[in-house]
């Protein structure tokens, strides 16, 4: 199971937020089931985002101070390889690797950024670039975007060994990744994403943003279920998301991929959101998955 802990802003102490994450995981019991956490690369997208992006600490800097609080916790963080030449991002990699990062998910243009402004390697060239470096190689997966079966198996095809997906809000991963092991022999793991739904994003709408992909009905079913889990209280919020998450896992526990669970609170690690993500595992864990 991995755990996403954005970075903290430049001006806090990594190790004091290091300290709360590991205090806040164990008195929830998610300290002994977790096998990774995530470091996300903060990058700025467009200047619709609810909440502004504050400068963040570097990934590398984050992980140092995380490593030795969570220990034996690996890591595992995402890399945007499209701002970058081909040898800064080698000499990227390389320090990611050498810091003691288990694996990497290359991450390609954000939102709102010219085609312009991206000069450096696709994802898919930096699964074969880097493929001798990387073990680990992931890719992200998103079940609700056009042609995103055909992308799915070219990123396979170029090395990926694992796929992140998008925060899941409805069963369509099910379908998807039906229809991809009914078209191909690929089967990396799958990290499949949920996350936190609390009461605030009735009034900041971070997640339905986070969701959005302009002229695609595909997305409309799972913003409208963030926005209904949003307006219910924490107990039936919790309820529901385990829910989908056991209609999900029922789903796709037959085609052969192996997964994994990746926990996401965008509006932080709250009390709440570590009771949620404890009431997840408690139904299944990949922890569980291996011990059986």
């Amino acid at each position: 199971m991995a755990l996403e802990l954005a970075p903290p802003e430049r001006t806090a102490s990594a190790v004091e937020a290091a300290r709360a994450v590991a205090e806040r995981c164990h008195e929830h019991g998610l300290l002994e089931r977790l096998g990774h956490v995530l470091v996300p690369g903060i990058i700025p997208e467009d200047g619709a985002r609810p909440v502004p992006l504050t400068p963040r600490m570097d990934i590398l800097d984050v992980w140092t101070a995380l490593r030795p609080a969570l220990a034996p916790v690996s890591g595992l963080c995402t890399q945007v390889t499209v701002f970058e030449t081909e040898s800064a991002l080698a000499d990227r990699v390389r320090k990611l690797v050498g810091a003691g990062m288990d694996g990497v998910v290359f991450v390609g243009k954000p939102h709102g950024s010219p085609v312009a402004d991206t000069p450096g390697p696709t994802p898919q060239e930096a699964l074969t670039r880097f493929r001798g470096q990387v073990a680990h190689r992931g890719v992200v997966l998103m079940p609700t975007r056009r042609g995103e079966l055909d992308r799915f198996e070219t990123k396979c095809a170029h090395g990926a060994t694992f796929a992140l997906t998008q925060m899941l809000y409805s069963d369509r991963i099910v379908g998807f990744l039906r229809a991809f092991a009914a078209r191909s022999e690929h089967r990396p793991e799958i990290l499949l994403s949920f996350g936190f739904v609390p009461g605030v994003e009735t009034r900041v709408r971070l997640i339905d943003w986070l969701l959005h992909d302009d002229g695609n009905a595909d997305v409309a079913p799972e913003q409208a279920f963030v926005a209904r889990l949003a307006a219910r209280s924490p107990q039936r919020r919790r309820t529901d998301l385990v829910d989908l998450y056991r209609r999900i896992l029922d789903g796709v526990g037959d085609l052969g991929f192996p997964l994994s669970v990746h926990l996401e609170a965008p509006y932080g690690l709250s009390d709440s959101a570590c009771e949620t993500f404890s009431a997840l595992l408690d139904h299944w864990s990949p922890l569980q998955a291996v011990r059986s």
